[in-house]
């Protein structure tokens, strides 16, 4: 095991009725707020107007912006940049899911380093100074962004996706009641589990050894989304499985599972540039990567891939030939991908041959990989398999 710090500031309000408590969870750290969300939905549903009556009750003002779209555009987090100094804000105050957290924590960094361009933190990684508190109540469970480092935002000028991540973008309080959860279409859920399980498989395989306990924590959570993953998308309003599928969501990146050891995050570079240069929802992305990674690296760490195989699909070992029991673990993880109702061929969302050789050489212009490092060539290889 690596040497390790591991903190996780972010207090976690969790259950049923607890979106009414936001306010009085806001008010020990700021007077005035930016809301900060994605489409007028939240207003519609009444849940804005749950928000903002809880912040009334705490003696918290707030101004809003909303528009946040998948894959948010640094030029909204700009504008919220300005509009946040205008109002004088404290914390913003993110009412979404990774999203609308992620934009929020763009405007949070650049409010606190006004010295740099806000894509220029982006896409240049300056040293930042801190950034000002982030809050939010959850409606989609998928990206962890709610208690994670991690920022990820699009510049639709450029064509280009990339993150920041640094301890200081982590909210300060996460507002998780999954009664919210209820209207999601089954497909974003779908992808969001296929999230969530890459997060943890980013830090799972690995080549650093004496991680047992981190590794038995992972393979418990990735057993629990395969078993109450397909529970909510059949039926989207059970309460009880989406509380073991939104803390599931949680604990896979807020790198509990990833402390004390080399992680890997190829799939998530790749994936990225599937999503700005076809516009492929993220987590459909990696379903379509992982297992083609998984065939093309498993050789490196056959051991690592041959614990997967048994310990969270559940497969049989074969006397003699852990080739085989690895290759059943990965087939298992594909039919698992069908049963959510995602493909694990890219072609089915639109990705095309020709394109693939500038998408390998953008994801690899910096170099990615843990468990193996992966040349332009070798992320050509992998989507190729995958498409």
């Amino acid at each position: 095991m690596l040497n390790f710090e591991f903190f996780s500031p972010t207090r976690i309000v969790f259950g049923k009725g607890t979106v009414d408590e936001v306010g009085k969870n806001i008010a020990p750290l700021a007077k005035k707020v930016l809301i900060h969300y994605g489409s007028e939905r939240i207003v519609e549903n009444g849940l804005m107007a749950r928000i903002v009556a809880s912040l009334d009750r705490a003696g918290v003002s707030h101004v809003a912006l909303g528009g946040v779209r998948p894959n948010p555009d640094i030029e909204l987090a700009k504008r919220g940049v300005a509009l946040a100094k205008k109002e004088g804000a404290e914390l913003i105050l993110c009412v979404g899911g990774g999203s609308v957290i992620d934009s929020g924590k763009a405007i949070a960094l650049g409010l606190h380093n006004p010295q740099y361009d806000l894509w220029d933190i982006f896409e240049k990684g300056p040293e930042t100074t801190g950034a000002f508190p982030v809050a939010c109540v959850l409606t989609f469970p998928a990206a962890g962004s709610e208690a994670s480092s991690s920022c990820v935002m699009s510049n639709y000028k450029t064509g280009s996706k990339l993150g920041y991540n640094r301890e200081w973008s982590r909210p300060k309080v996460a507002i998780v009641d999954p009664t919210q959860f209820a209207t999601i279409p089954k497909f974003q859920i779908a992808c969001g589990i296929a999230d969530m399980m890459s997060h943890i498989f980013e830090r799972y395989f690995s080549n650093t050894e004496h991680t047992e306990l981190i590794d038995a924590l992972s393979e418990a959570t990735l057993r629990t989304l395969i078993e109450f993953g397909p529970k909510v998308v059949a039926n989207p309003a059970d309460y009880d499985a989406w509380c073991q599928v939104a803390l599931c969501g949680t604990i896979a990146h807020n790198n509990m599972l990833g402390v004390g050891r080399e992680q890997d995050w190829a799939c998530h570079k790749i994936g990225h540039e599937l999503t700005a240069r076809f516009g492929v929802t993220h987590g459909a992305a990696l379903a379509g990567l992982t297992p083609a990674w998984m065939r093309y690296v498993w050789r490196i760490n056959p051991k690592r891939f041959f614990d997967f195989s048994v310990k969270v699909m559940g497969e049989e070992e074969h006397p003699h030939a852990d080739a085989a029991t690895i290759e059943d673990g990965i087939s298992a993880l594909e039919t698992f991908y069908s049963l959510l109702g995602l493909s694990h061929r890219l072609s089915a969302y639109g990705v095309t041959a020709d394109a693939i050789p500038e998408l390998a050489r953008r994801a690899t212009c910096r170099p990615i990989g843990g468990l193996k490092k992966l040349s332009a060539e070798d992320a050509c290889a992998i989507m190729e398999a995958a498409l």
